[in-house]
């Protein structure tokens, strides 16, 4: 922007692949030192992670980042002892910058991986030990160890719902089957139960509805918002819930972002904050509207406005369907009285809140060469309410492809002098559809009390939920060969190393 307005022009800047993978920042960055205790019985008692957190040349989100992973700490699970340290250092590498998730999933691969090496510590199946140490639905709004707390959820739920879909009992008789015959190529089964935060600090969007005629004679409305969508379907979800509200047509319905001229605030598109905050201001926005038009209708149907029902885009007097006014008749009679029928939503968020849900990984490992192949994946989400289940579902594929991609693939690599040795796609390795099977998902709804929508975020569900699961379907293959942990990714190399080393 500083350069466009010093020479009054355009300006494109444009970098290569090598560049922008050298430049622009990465993710994670985690070293994690972790110790979890509890009884034989499968109750976690206490739980510890040391963080050492590596923030590249430039310590821009060094403390953010593992501040965030401090706050999810304990996931879902009801701990009454944790604690976590956490140091940020510098280092002559790429910065590490907030990446899907940023924080959030780091802490979920500590706890759902801990919670593994619990389960065959004590020889317990590890859905029974998340059964037994789950957060209740009963006990929200909950506070975990570290001080955050959870508006809602129903985690046991989704964890049995999980195990019905995808037919876990028949996969580990599957499983046992494999081991005993001796096969080359054995069966893997991952688990995590997530949760996760959004719109972490709450706030403010810009939402405002205008309802006017258009020049070919319909009823049309306008929405001015402060959100900026770069492929999440803002325009898509605004115009449904204010077509829902209103009652005009989703088609007539214009949505207007990111032109300065227009739209005079607006906050980051990030964080899964859209639609709980931008959603729900667009949606008290087009209340403010009916509010007006119903003071209007009321004069026409020569009635108390609070009789006057908006319903199907007509209003009538309660008990009275029969007897309507159109929002043409509305605002006809606006613009005679010189008024607008618009409004703007007031909504301020005051917390987060906590998106969950329940990922099951199932892999098949070659013994002899360390592949690992990925057979299904099994993800039962929780968003509060869902406006658009397809854009939705959207979100939740395309997280769980970055997941995996983090569990299996992706790793950028230096040399011992700091030099990058993955600078394009030719090096990094990261799952394209041929490595990503059909995935069997399912959405649960418990709503938020936080916003009118009950809504949560989802953008970044599957990248918390489904790495740790393939990590943990990873270590499972090869666990009766005595291997307790690999780290990610989980290459064919890593995997090798690992069963030869028992």
């Amino acid at each position: 922007p500083w350069l466009a307005k010093r020479v009054n022009r355009p300006v494109r800047y444009t970098e290569s692949r090598t560049e922008s993978m050298n430049g622009l920042g990465h993710g994670r960055g985690q070293i994690q030192d972790v110790r979890i205790g509890g009884n034989r019985d499968g109750k976690i008692t206490a739980y510890e992670m040391r963080v050492i957190q590596e923030s590249g040349a430039y310590p821009r989100f060094g403390a953010f980042l593992p501040f965030m992973t401090g706050r999810m700490l304990t996931g879902t699970y009801h701990i009454p002892n944790a604690s976590m340290k956490s140091r940020s250092v510098v280092t002559n590498t790429v910065p590490t910058l907030a990446y899907r998730g940023a924080g959030r999933p780091e802490a979920a691969a500590a706890i759902e991986r801990a919670v593994d090496m619990f389960a065959a510590e004590i020889g317990m199946d590890p859905a029974e030990v998340r059964r037994r140490n789950l957060v209740s639905q009963d006990q929200f709004p909950y506070t975990n160890g570290t001080g955050t707390v959870y508006d809602s959820g129903d985690y046991p739920g989704a964890l049995e719902k999980l195990l019905v879909v995808s037919r876990y009992d028949e996969l580990r008789a599957e499983q046992q089957t494999r081991r005993e015959s001796g096969a080359n190529v054995q069966l893997g089964l991952g688990l995590a139960v997530y949760v996760e935060i959004t719109a972490m600090s709450g706030g403010a969007e810009l939402g405002i509805v205008e309802v006017m005629s258009g020049a070919d004679g319909a009823v049309h409305a306008q929405v001015i918002t402060g959100t900026t969508p770069y492929g999440q379907g803002h325009r898509t979800t605004w115009a449904m819930l204010v077509s829902d509200r209103l009652g005009i047509p989703f088609e007539n319905i214009t949505v207007v972002h990111g032109d300065t001229d227009l739209v005079r605030s607006g906050e980051i598109t990030g964080g899964s904050r859209s639609v709980q905050i931008g959603g729900t201001n667009v949606w008290r926005a087009a209340g403010v509207v009916v509010d007006k038009a119903r003071q209007i209708a009321a004069r026409l149907l020569e009635a108390s406005v609070e009789d006057i029902v908006l319903e199907d885009g007509r209003f009538h007097v309660a008990g009275t369907p029969s007897v309507t006014r159109s929002w043409t008749d509305v605002i006809a009679t606006a613009m005679a009285m010189g008024e607008r029928l618009d409004g703007e939503g007031d909504f301020t968020q005051a917390s987060g809140t906590f998106p969950s849900g329940a990922h099951l990984a199932v892999v098949e490992v070659d013994i002899e060469t360390g592949k690992v192949n990925l057979r299904e994946m099994f993800a039962v989400d929780d968003a509060g309410c869902i406006v658009n289940t397809l854009l939705a579902e959207g979100q939740v594929h395309g997280g769980l492809a970055q997941g995996i991609g983090q569990a299996l693939y992706e790793e950028f690599i230096y040399d011992a002098d700091g030099n990058p040795l993955t600078g394009n796609f030719a090096d990094y390795g990261f799952p394209s559809a041929a490595e990503v099977p059909s995935f069997v998902t399912i959405h649960m709804e418990s709503p938020s009390p936080m916003n009118d929508l009950g809504a949560k975020g989802i953008g970044e569900s599957g990248t918390i939920g489904a790495t740790p699961a393939v990590q943990n379907a990873v270590v499972d293959a090869v666990s009766y060969l005595g291997v307790r942990h690999i780290d990610m990714p989980c290459t064919a190399e890593r995997v090798w190393q690992a069963v030869h080393s028992c």
